[in-house]
């Protein structure tokens, strides 16, 4: 059964080095996933879950500049599509703002939250808990996961 093109919010083909639509790659956007299809006679089709996308980086060379094309890449926590790009496609900062928009949509959505690991000691202007404790408290030299002020071992 085909899709119908009603949810479809933003569909481009990659493009050649001069700028034309001369490709055999497609991506396509709707409201949940992004799709890239690659091939003509053996045909790749991946599909990215929005809320797996966890950055968005606008990207354009001196060539792409004189095409007036971009690449918006992509890091993922996508089995398949660890890192990818949509490349050489026409408004590419309309479309990574756009994509950052939904991809945070989405996670709200489904619920989905992203963790970083930060290392070195937080420090927070006018925090009084942290004001109390000795420089390097949140320190973990160990890397056990508990700061060393807090690990008993």
């Amino acid at each position: 059964m085909a899709k119908k093109d009603e949810k479809m919010i933003w569909r481009a083909r990659k493009r050649n080095f001069i700028g034309l639509p001369w490709t055999f790659t497609v991506y396509r956007l709707d409201d949940t996933r992004l799709y890239i299809k690659t091939g003509i006679f053996n045909i790749k089709e991946d599909e990215i879950r929005l809320y797996r996308i966890t950055d968005v980086t606008f990207m354009q060379s001196f060539w792409q500049r004189i095409f007036r094309m971009a690449t918006v890449h992509c890091d993922s926590a996508d089995a398949t599509m660890k890192n990818f790009d949509i490349k050489n496609i026409k408004e590419g900062r309309d479309v990574k703002n756009m994509l950052s928009e939904m991809v945070d949509a989405a996670r709200k959505a489904n619920r989905v939250y992203m963790h970083e690991n930060v290392s070195g000691t937080p420090h927070i202007e006018g925090d009084a808990f942290s004001a109390d404790l000795p420089d390097g408290a949140f320190s973990d030299t160990d890397l056990d996961g508990v700061p060393d002020a807090f690990d008993t071992n």
